[in-house]
């Protein structure tokens, strides 16, 4: 897909918005809207049409969606939407601020189409999550999308835990945060066997399995905890 046509189909979608939000919109004020031609304006609304979108024309008045059509809200999955709550840690490590500023609105978007308690889980992830460049290696971890469930769920996880000097031990923790560093995924966690909050590599976890049983939340955010501990 090329640059025109990334900028089409975003117009088509922010067209389909306005006939959404919209009584009426003419093609006059779709085309100073989007800055293109009346002319461009007339072939987006038939690309609409062609592709099933119930489009009607009141003549002398404008555009129009046919009464009682809606468009389905876009569905996420949990795992879903945390997986695009950790991307926009990674974009906000990107230099360009236009492109910052362009994926901080999508996700205000898609997270304006979650559930009140779903919002309210991913605001938590994002806030307890930090992201670093990684340059010199690759991550190894196949846990992140169980850890973010569990950390925004408050459930209790048992781990088995090979520490620096390659012995295991298993320890049943409260997931608080998840750090990326320049070399590795860490999980910050209240270690229910040393009674303290702990860094457990995710490299070094070998087995993971989320419980039941929940936790009382740590009533601090991430940088708090910094502060506090650190």
């Amino acid at each position: 897909m090329n640059d025109n046509d990334t900028k089409r189909l975003s117009r088509l979608t922010a067209i389909l918005t306005q006939l959404q939000t919209k009584r009426l919109t003419t093609a006059t004020n779709l085309a100073d809207k989007f800055n293109v031609s009346i002319r461009t304006i007339y072939r987006d609304i038939r690309a609409l049409e062609q592709a099933g979108v119930p489009v009607l024309t009141e003549d002398g008045k404008g555009y129009t969606l046919m009464e009682g059509y809606k468009i389905p809200p876009v569905m996420f999955t949990e795992n879903q939407a945390n997986a695009l709550i950790l991307a926009e840690q990674l974009v906000l490590k990107n230099k360009d601020t236009s492109f910052i500023k362009d994926y901080t609105e999508a996700i205000d978007k898609i997270k304006a189409v979650l559930k009140q308690a779903d919002k309210d889980k991913a605001n938590l992830l994002a806030d307890r999550t930090r992201f670093e460049q990684n340059i010199n290696r690759e991550r190894n971890s196949n846990n992140i999308s169980q850890l973010q469930q569990a950390l925004t769920n408050f459930c209790l996880i048992k781990i088995d835990y090979t520490n620096e000097k390659d012995k295991t031990t298993s320890r049943t923790v409260e997931p608080f945060a998840l750090i990326s560093t320049t070399e590795n995924w860490l999980l910050i966690a209240w270690c229910r066997l040393r009674k303290a909050f702990r860094f457990f590599r995710l490299d070094r976890i070998k087995k993971l399995h989320i419980l039941d049983e929940k936790f009382a939340p740590h009533k601090m955010t991430l940088q708090e905890y910094f502060d506090r501990y650190h």
